[in-house]
Formats: structure tokens, C-alpha cells, sequence
């Protein structure tokens, strides 16, 4: 394997946690820390879980500028993955999709 693949791979395997990270960490907002809040009036998880996410998004689009400039990826490449970031548990398709792409160049 050349070292431009093997680049290549590695980018997307960080690529993949850092959307792991993302959807992980906006699930576990949205779907645990935000009902806590409002239905038993404990902000203290949402307080503590609201920097985490934030750290793990801006990971994320770190990550995601990086593979774009490495990549060339497409403005609808680029769309999509930024859409992602934003619709929670789409993060974990995105990192399917970036799976897919890694394979095929571990296969190539």
C-alpha cells in the first residue's frame, strides 16, 4: 500500500470517530440531557454534557476541513457532512458512509 492510501485511511478512521463523537455526544443531549431538564428541572446534565458536545463538534469540523482539503470533496459531500452535524443520529450514518469509503481504499 502507498503512503498516500495508507494517509488516506488513517484521515478517514479519524474522520469516522470524530463523527462517532459528535452523534454520540448531540444524542446523549438531546435525548437525555434536554428531557431531564424540562421534564424534572435538572439542568446540571445539560450544563455538563452542552461544553462536551460543543468540544466534540468543533473536533468534528476540525476533522471535516482537514478531510476536505485532503479529499477535494464535493460541495454536496461537504454539505451533507456538515448536515450531519447538526440532525440528531446522522452522525452515525456519516461515519457508515466514511466507513464504506475506507474499505474501498483498503481494498484498492
Amino acid at each position: 500500500m502507498n503512503t498516500d492510501a495508507a494517509d488516506d485511511r488513517k484521515q478517514l478512521g479519524r474522520m469516522r470517530i470524530a463523527s462517532l463523537m459528535e452523534a454520540t455526544t448531540l444524542a446523549v443531549l438531546v435525548f437525555i440531557a434536554m428531557p431531564l431538564k424540562y421534564a424534572f428541572g435538572m439542568p446540571q446534565f445539560v450544563s455538563a454534557m452542552g461544553p462536551v458536545h460543543g468540544l466534540a463538534f468543533l473536533f468534528y469540523i476540525w476533522m471535516l476541513i482537514q478531510s476536505h482539503f485532503q479529499f477535494g470533496w464535493s460541495a454536496r459531500e461537504w454539505l451533507r457532512m456538515v448536515a450531519c452535524a447538526f440532525i440528531p443520529l446522522a452522525g452515525f450514518i456519516n461515519e457508515r458512509l466514511l466507513k464504506q469509503r475506507q474499505d474501498a481504499l483498503a481494498a484498492a
